[in-house]
């Protein structure tokens, strides 16, 4: 019954991140004005913004006229809810679930926004920051983001150097950040090791075009997050053979 109500909780912050990354590259109010067609702007009613059954029931189309409606915005509902039932059963029912919930809520958001526009906004990157550090370690939390941030800063100048050119932007660097106070180390290590696995066949593929990187690093974190004992076990198999 707890990990129903913890998915159409999901569903309901899915909702908002769907305005979230509609939104917020546009340099929009997140509240205001109220949700719309996108098509026709005619405002919607309550009973059209339900999660996932709106869509369902409208078929896919907009109530007014009838524009169809991206399929995108119920999965990302879906995803949202199954996140929030998987970090749910991973850690429990503990005071900074919302926070891990948040945390986790803003690195998908900011993973379609660089999807949609290759650059994501600092207000979303810090806020999935922010919700990260606050647990039962938290000055360990905000240590172990300085030192992530820090480190990956320092590859990206050598790299760069290197390159003669940038090889990754500020927003990966906070990312960085962010993994670092969720994990800590060495699991920290593991998720940045398992991103560029994850990015690898699509940076080959898009070599010319260029793939977005914060995607790559919000999944490797939240692999990593939920499935950390088998992480340890790659640490130790690496350290001791």
């Amino acid at each position: 019954m707890i990990g129903l109500s913890i998915f159409i909780l999901g569903i309901i912050i899915g909702s908002f991140l769907n305005v979230v990354i509609h939104r917020v590259p546009l340099e929009q109010n997140i509240a205001f004005p109220a949700s719309h067609c996108p098509k026709c702007k005619t405002p919607l009613k309550w009973w059209h913004n339900i999660p996932i059954l709106s869509f369902v029931f409208l078929r896919g189309k907009c109530a007014f006229c009838k524009t169809k409606i991206s399929i995108r915005y119920p999965i990302i509902e879906i995803i949202t809810g199954l996140l929030f039932v998987a970090l749910y059963y991973k850690i429990g029912l503990t005071w900074y679930l919302p926070f891990v919930f948040f945390s986790f809520a803003s690195l998908f958001a900011l993973s379609m926004i660089d999807f949609d526009h290759m650059a994501v906004p600092d207000s979303v990157n810090f806020a999935a920051l922010f919700f990260a550090i606050i647990n039962p370690m938290f000055f360990d939390s905000i240590i172990n983001g300085a030192i992530a941030a820090f480190g990956l800063f320092a590859i990206s100048w050598i790299s760069s150097k290197i390159a003669n050119k940038e090889t990754m932007g500020e927003a990966d660097i906070i990312v960085a950040a962010t993994m670092g106070a969720l994990l800590g180390f060495p699991l920290f290590f593991i998720s940045i090791f398992l991103s560029a696995l994850l990015a690898l066949i699509p940076s080959l593929i898009y070599r010319d075009k260029g793939v977005p990187f914060v995607p790559f690093l919000a999944l490797a974190a939240l692999i990593v997050y939920i499935f950390d004992p088998y992480a340890y076990n790659v640490i130790e198999m690496i350290m001791h053979g």
